[in-house]
């Protein structure tokens, strides 16, 4: 009763309001990096206007993608996706230092381990421009990821254990999360330390990963193999996201009409685009904490939830 009441309707507009803004966020930035790419591989002016035609194209391949279901569309673009992703990685691991990369693997565990319960609070932080630039900010864009992502893996993991979730997605992701940042990491933090080389340091954020790529064989193939990447990874976001969106806006329906997937995935790309005309990456990280970081108080209940589902569950 409480889930179909005023309080369970109030939730689910939250949850869709916090995935179209953290969406929208994501796409303006993908935009930022995917303009840079360009930019540098092409010498096409980086401007609002190229931004603006990136989300555009960027949302018309996620509805293609919407139109054409989970199964046909999303599953196939993600594939793909993965398959390019590992291949860059391995890439980069061949042709960069591979001994330093290993080392740095242990490393970066044991720093991670370490460091994860001092930078999980705001208690005598000292780092205050990192508190508020980076954790602040990027925690409420991790919140509110956390509907559509929830329920997008929920719909997928139908039939799933407990036990298989935990470790196919929260300890698999990290370790995959550990590898990726140690090797392109390491790779950038090596060219710089051996070799002297501050391309990477010197880049704004957006083009660190392609002057990282300037030490490397093959650079102009690879990096144009980014930007492709890159592109692909948000259209995977858009489309999964606007299905999500759409279920909860259908009542828990999985079979809404396709006009009201187009609408929603629509919708994202016009917020991502007004943001960006707007104000830009200040706008978007504004939103994305203000929507965010009141979520996160949802989902401390809905945690208290579900160990009082689990207790149900086993008794």
């Amino acid at each position: 009763k409480a889930v179909w009441g005023p309080c369970g309707h109030l939730i689910d507009i939250v949850a869709v309001l916090a995935t179209v803004f953290g969406l929208a966020t994501s796409l303006g930035i993908g935009s930022e990096q995917i303009a840079a790419g360009l930019s540098y591989l092409f010498s096409i002016d980086a401007s609002t206007s190229t931004k603006v035609i990136l989300i555009i194209t960027i949302i018309a391949i996620a509805i293609v993608s919407v139109i054409s279901g989970l199964d046909k569309g999303v599953k196939r673009l993600s594939e793909v996706n993965l398959g390019l992703a590992f291949l860059l990685l391995v890439f980069v691991f061949m042709a960069g230092p591979s001994l330093t990369i290993l080392l740095n693997l242990g490393t970066v565990t044991r720093d991670y381990l370490y460091y994860l319960p001092q930078l999980s609070h705001w208690i005598d932080r000292e780092d205050n421009l990192f508190l508020h630039g980076w954790t602040t900010f990027y925690w409420a864009w991790w919140i509110s990821w956390s509907p559509f992502v929830g329920m997008f893996i929920a719909r997928i993991s139908f039939g799933r254990s407990v036990r298989e979730f935990v470790i196919w997605v929260l300890i698999i992701p990290t370790l995959i999360g550990l590898i990726w940042m140690a090797t392109l990491g390491g790779t950038a933090l090596e060219q710089m330390i051996t070799l002297g080389y501050r391309g990477v340091a010197d880049a704004p954020p957006e083009l660190a990963l392609f002057k990282m790529l300037e030490g490397l064989p093959f650079t102009n193939f690879v990096s144009t193999l980014c930007v492709f990447l890159i592109a692909l990874f948000f259209v995977t976001s858009a489309d999964s996201g606007s299905l999500v969106v759409d279920t909860l806006t259908a009542g828990g329906k999985v079979d809404a009409p396709i006009r009201q997937r187009i609408f929603w995935c629509s919708t994202t790309g016009l917020v991502a685009v007004a943001l960006m005309l707007g104000g830009g990456m200040a706008s978007l990280q504004a939103l994305t904490t203000a929507i965010g970081l009141p979520f996160g108080l949802l989902l401390l209940l809905m945690c208290v939830s579900m160990l009082k589902g689990f207790q149900q569950e086993s008794a």
